[in-house]
């Protein structure tokens, strides 16, 4: 394949919206690719800062900060339907924020009304896991019978350190299985990723959520925050394959990967 671009995925079939974060501090970030979706920004000015992935520069989230397309101004990212397919990719530094909870990357994840579609997710802490890379899908909208939340989700097997690295993480769900990626990897984990789903994407009509990158609505308010830089955001109504999501890593400078292949907990 050739060199990864903000050109070259605006290439890849199935492309909704592609942000590379190149704007200056207090403009929305405008997706490229065939649905140029604003994302505004919410709770301030999200700052630019050099050192980006695909340009000079990202964008950095400090706690509760985040970005959001309202649903009406994003109507080809409400992905939804039995047959529905999704893949979210995001390339990011993680930093540490006040508080130890879930944080969102990217998505339509309304928890507070029930309205839960699709969402990118680190440190989900389910089923024992945290720091990973998680994809969240939900065909119902509200929780997973019986329980309190939603526990839907493929995770990877790899850790997210704060700071140093780039990394690259994304899922895809081809209405079977939600798959999670670790640096454009396959990380699989016993029981948890792949994730059998076969429920499809939750359909909330006109009422659902917004698009937002960064943090959701849940328990009535904003918040599960995101706190670092974002070099690039991409949405596809399609599940990418392998050989596509590990292309999508190749522009990481250094691709950390982990060979789990005699751990007894995989």
């Amino acid at each position: 394949m050739t060199a990864l671009t903000s050109d070259s995925i605006q290439q890849i079939p199935n492309l909704i919206s592609f942000w590379d974060f190149q704007e200056p501090t207090g403009q929305p970030r405008v997706a490229k690719g065939a649905h140029p979706y604003a994302l505004q920004e919410m709770a301030g000015a999200i700052e630019r800062v050099d050192g980006g992935l695909f340009g000079p520069h990202a964008a950095f989230l400090r706690p509760k900060q985040w970005l959001s397309a309202s649903r009406k101004d994003c109507p080809a990212l409400n992905i939804h339907g039995p047959q529905a397919q999704v893949s979210v990719v995001a390339w990011f530094k993680r930093y540490r924020k006040p508080e130890i909870q879930c944080e969102f990357l990217a998505g339509i994840w309304d928890e507070t009304r029930a309205k839960r579609q699709y969402g990118l997710f680190l440190d989900l802490r389910l089923h024992n896991s945290a720091d990973q890379i998680a994809g969240h899908v939900s065909g119902l909208g509200g929780p997973t019978p019986g329980n309190r939340w939603c526990m839907d989700a493929a995770i990877t097997y790899s850790d997210v350190t704060y700071f140093e690295n780039w990394y690259c993480g994304g899922f895809t769900y081809d209405g079977e299985f939600t798959k999670a990626y670790h640096n454009g990897i396959l990380d699989v984990r016993e029981k948890l990723n792949p994730y059998p789903y076969k429920l499809g994407i939750f359909d909330a009509g006109d009422v659902g959520g917004d698009f937002t990158v960064g943090a959701v609505d849940r328990l009535g308010s904003i918040g599960n925050w995101f706190t670092g830089v974002i070099g690039g955001i991409a949405v596809f109504d399609r599940a990418l394959t392998d050989e596509e999501m590990d292309h999508l890593a190749s522009i990481l400078p250094v691709r950390l990967k982990k060979d789990h292949s005699s751990d007894p907990l995989k």
